[in-house]
């Protein structure tokens, strides 16, 4: 199934928020299997990169990190394989613990287990939440 995920562009003078095409295995019917997806998505997408190894970067892919502000060559400064099911146990507790909000279109997602209706194509935005500097009490 095809999503778009906002995005935004890192290094932007401004703000830049982008619909990015995203490939999930499966249909999500759930919050926690839309989470499991992306973070299975993600993590084969990281490990692709790295098996790749450095590649010399094309026009088109310089032509896209110019509009950001910032072409970078995607070097990878670690050799830690990155663990599938510890990387899903994080983001689903980031999301548990309220660190991330998730959006399809403008509706905001509750529990892990609440039931979603995800089409293709649908919009969906991770927002992550961090704290203001300073202390909490």
């Amino acid at each position: 199934m095809e999503i778009l995920v906002n995005m935004k562009q890192l290094g932007a003078k401004r703000d830049k928020i982008k619909a990015v095409p995203f490939v999930l295995a499966g249909e999500p019917k759930t919050v926690r299997e839309l989470i499991v997806s992306a973070v299975q998505t993600c993590t084969e997408a990281f490990r692709q990169r790295g098996a790749a190894g450095e590649q010399p970067l094309t026009e088109e892919q310089m032509r896209q990190m110019e509009e950001i502000g910032k072409i970078a060559f995607g070097v990878h400064w670690g050799n830690e394989e990155i663990d599938p099911e510890q990387a899903k146990a994080d983001a689903l507790q980031a999301y548990e613990d309220g660190l991330v909000r998730i959006f399809i279109g403008e509706e905001q997602l509750g529990a892990p287990d609440n039931s979603i209706r995800l089409h293709e194509h649908d919009t969906v935005t991770f927002l992550r939440l961090t704290f203001l500097a300073g202390r909490m009490w």
